[in-house]
């Protein structure tokens, strides 16, 4: 496990790199059973499929991090555990070329063996009218 700053840098850098839509790259700090969850409970098993399936939704997203908690616990199966939670606000372009900015998010983290194995996303674009959801949470 390693300590928290080093927790909180691995997360900023790979949230910058899928960012910049280096995907492959960040792809390599994801656990082989990652579980990603966005809002409407949209579960994606790796980056380029969350990314396929985000498009069409905005023109592009980006975040502004504000700041960083890590906590560290055991879970049921008895492996420690690190938890990182990104706060902050997005900034974007709607399709429409309307630009879009602090929006709410907030990304839980859970970390094992130094991968992310849980990526839980929280936000307010839909809140916000930035994006439309239907009842199938699309």
């Amino acid at each position: 496990m390693t300590d928290p700053e080093s927790a909180e840098i691995m997360i900023d850098t790979f949230l910058q790199l899928c960012e910049d839509r280096q995907l492959d790259e960040a792809s390599t700090y994801l656990a082989a059973d990652v579980d990603i969850i966005f809002p409407g409970d949209r579960r994606y098993a790796g980056l380029h499929d969350m990314a396929a399936a985000s498009k069409g939704r905005y023109a592009w997203v980006r975040k502004n991090r504000i700041r960083y908690f890590v906590a560290e616990h055991t879970n049921a199966n008895g492996d420690r555990e690190q938890v990182v939670t990104s706060i902050g606000t997005l900034f974007g372009e709607n399709n429409d070329g309307t630009a879009f900015a602090d929006v709410r998010y907030v990304d839980i983290f859970t970390i094992r063996n130094d991968l992310i194995v849980r990526q839980e996303v929280w936000n307010d674009l839909a809140e916000n009218g930035i994006i439309h959801v239907t009842s199938e949470g699309k």
